[in-house]
């Protein structure tokens, strides 16, 4: 997809899309890039709809990163970053610092940012399901 063939909303959203993607190609450099989390990331691309070229040229360069702007992308990007935590079976602490850092710059609260760290350890493959990610981040806002 070219950029340039997209209105104005489209070219917003669409730059949105990458900038989720940045903000994961980062998050998974914390440790260095593992095969898993290469293919996790690709397949996050093709869901967003950004195609192979665009989506290896993200590794060498840099875009405008955007904050998720309502609460509801906020948990969507927190709940994605968790996948891409335990995809390859390994939780340092750096990626885990790191996983904090970014959710409490989002707004979320770092005390409900923790209850969802913590309940991941409460399913198989630590593959937290979303609803339980949303009502922990919800719970805090009410």
């Amino acid at each position: 997809m070219h950029i340039n063939s997209l209105d104005m909303r489209q070219q917003t959203v669409y730059l949105k899309k990458l900038s989720i993607l940045v903000d994961l190609i980062d998050f998974a450099k914390v440790n260095g890039l593992l095969e898993c989390e290469y293919d996790f990331l690709q397949e996050a691309a093709t869901d967003l709809g950004v195609d192979t070229i665009i989506y290896e040229s993200l590794f060498d360069v840099e875009i405008e990163k955007t904050k998720p702007r309502t609460q509801s992308d906020c948990i969507q990007h927190l709940y994605t970053l968790v996948q891409l935590f335990k995809v390859d079976h390994k939780q340092s602490i750096v990626a885990l610092n790191r996983l904090h850092h970014i959710g409490v710059a989002m707004g979320l609260s770092p005390v409900a940012i923790q209850q969802v760290l913590s309940l991941m350890h409460n399913y198989p493959n630590k593959d937290v399901p979303f609803a339980v990610v949303e009502s922990t981040l919800m719970a805090q806002y009410n």
